[in-house]
């Protein structure tokens, strides 16, 4: 636009001000600005920048409210597992209702509640019984007459006891002295000594007993016992006790190598993995942290220590099995996963407890989310529900196909139930669009939670077609939580042999316990043939392997410690 119409326009627009009251028809209208086409064309494009910027800045502020909402989910759910007491029912915190029932806010007892049958004293029949008779003081006499009482009976009153203490046993070896003229033969034949598991050692049996049992079965530090030892008029270094503990973990070398050959023969396991310290300097390792891996068959439960995490330690374990098919129950770490590429004949089993806390910890996070949660873990707790009347009817002896009626009739609820929740939850994943108007954070976590069940639940049915596999990997976790304990206590090993020894008798006293056996009994028994064998392990190791004993040595080592 040139200057001259510049002009007329602005004497134009001055004419028609001059013709037309100031509030009259055209006083009403907004008050007009003549610019230049090129300021116009700057402004106009200014206006474009600005909007996209303004665009960008709400997307920022969008993500950064997605973040703030995500992190105090986070707070939350840290608080809940520290602080918080919270129901799993979805109606936790009505105090309407019958307040016997749970999730009605009545405060209950703790306890055994009043007016419920009890279960009495505790039977302790393998408990040895010592009489200590206790006569009246200073024979009673009739208050009226004078006349002594007689003795009547005993009347038994119980109370018990657990008595420790430490000896010195002083070995008297007879020395014989020859009684004859003849030459060429000793002159003397003294008794031989007691046979001891570390020969050189003052030391006898019950005390490797002890720290074993104290350390690697009830996990308490070495220090803790040392000082009860103490106590008992018994001091001990701890040098001691660790040089002898690297001689002794020779002797179990055998066991651990036959507790994994045996479960080699098994074709279902349970797998976990923790974490692990380890105080030495290792070439090519870095940090203190290893870890300890867990894998429980049905006969036995196997430890190895490991410096990494990867898929090669289980891989590297599950190589020399002798079966065709195994199945593994874990969580979904992704070790497992790769375990399962390079194994092909390895079937991976789910676990659904780690689903489940999934929904809880969405409902711990994020408070909207709390009822879409819950019914989801009650879902799943009809689907254990269902499964586990499944199992009472299940035969191990016949497949599927040739169970009884009532195993048939569970299994058809079963597959229905399974076939339910996978169409709700691919309805709910289709229906999810991040670039709707109202897609919020919440429906992200929803697609994210429904996401992860979606893409693990060929693993999460194994159980279906195999009644055998549990639906959770409780098993493995438990095993592996005694372990646990003892890094919390005596905060893992010191060197790499200690934590060799660690692997090797949480093995066997894991393996023990799962067999019924008393771990007492099995390590008095052990050290005692090693002994005897000159401080090596036994030639036969038969009789300290569980699935080699006979019925009769089983029931003896089944019995408690202080029985004959």
């Amino acid at each position: 636009m040139n200057v001259a119409c510049q002009k007329q326009t602005l004497s134009s627009l001055l004419e028609v001000s001059d013709r037309v009251h100031p509030f009259g028809q055209l006083g009403a209208l907004s008050p007009q600005i003549v610019i230049s086409e090129k300021e116009y064309l700057t402004l106009k494009c200014e206006v474009g920048y600005w909007r996209g910027m303004h665009k960008k800045a709400l997307s920022k502020i969008e993500k950064l409210n997605r973040k703030i909402a995500h992190q105090k989910g986070e707070i939350r759910d840290l608080k809940n597992r520290i602080f918080g007491k919270k129901s799993e029912k979805k109606n936790a915190g009505k105090k309407d209702g019958d307040p016997k029932k749970k999730g009605s806010g009545e405060k209950r007892n703790r306890g055994q509640q009043t007016g419920t049958e009890g279960h009495g004293r505790t039977k302790r029949p393998n408990l040895p019984r010592i009489e200590e008779p206790v006569n009246c003081p200073e024979g009673p006499t009739c208050s009226k007459c004078g006349t002594a009482y007689i003795f009547d009976e005993y009347k038994e009153s119980e109370i018990i006891e657990v008595e420790v203490k430490a000896h010195t046993r002083v070995i008297q070896r007879s020395c014989m002295k020859q009684d004859c003229t003849c030459k060429g033969v000793p002159g003397t034949v003294t008794a031989p000594m007691p046979p001891k598991v570390l020969p050189k050692s003052p030391y006898g049996i019950s005390i490797w007993e002890n720290v074993l049992l104290s350390k690697f079965r009830y996990c308490q530090p070495t220090n803790r016992l040392l000082g009860q030892f103490a106590e008992m008029g018994l001091p001990i270094s701890a040098g001691t006790i660790a040089g002898g503990l690297q001689r002794l973990k020779e002797l179990f070398k055998p066991v651990y190598d036959a507790l994994h050959d045996q479960q080699m023969t098994e074709d279902r396991f349970h797998n976990d993995e923790s974490s692990w310290k380890v105080f030495e300097s290792v070439d090519g390792k870095i940090g203190n942290r290893w870890w300890l891996w867990v894998s429980r068959s049905a006969t036995v439960v196997f430890f190895k220590i490991a410096p990494g995490r990867g898929a090669n330690v289980v891989v590297e374990h599950f190589n020399d099995t002798e079966q065709q098919k195994i199945i593994v129950i874990c969580d979904r770490y992704s070790a497992y996963k790769s375990l399962a590429r390079q194994l092909t004949f390895i079937t991976l089993a789910f676990c659904w407890a780690h689903v489940r806390r999934d929904f809880l910890e969405a409902a711990r996070k994020y408070p909207e989310l709390t009822e879409w949660a819950l019914d989801w873990v009650e879902k799943i707790g009809e689907l254990y529900h269902i499964n586990n009347k499944r199992t009472k009817e299940f035969d191990q002896k016949n497949p599927v196909q040739g169970q009884s009626t009532a195993f048939k009739k569970e299994h058809e609820k079963l597959v229905a139930k399974t076939d339910i929740m996978a169409e709700e939850r691919d309805a709910s994943v289709n229906e999810y669009n991040p670039d709707a108007p109202d897609s919020t954070m919440i429906t992200d976590v929803k697609f994210k939670v429904l996401t992860s069940l979606k893409k693990h639940w060929h693993g999460l049915t194994v159980f279906v077609e195999h009644p055998e596999v549990p639906m959770d990997n409780n098993n493995g976790e438990q095993s592996i939580r005694n372990p646990v304990t003892g890094r919390k206590n005596f905060y893992g090993s010191g060197s790499l042999w200690s934590s060799e020894l660690a692997a090797m008798m949480f093995s066997i006293f894991q393996t023990l316990v799962l067999c019924g056996l008393n771990c007492h009994h099995w390590l008095r028994l052990y050290l005692t043939a090693c002994a005897e064998n000159n401080g090596k392990p036994p030639e036969d190791l038969s009789p300290f392997l569980p699935w080699k004993m006979d019925k009769e040595r089983r029931q003896q080592l089944a019995k408690p410690y202080n029985t004959s």
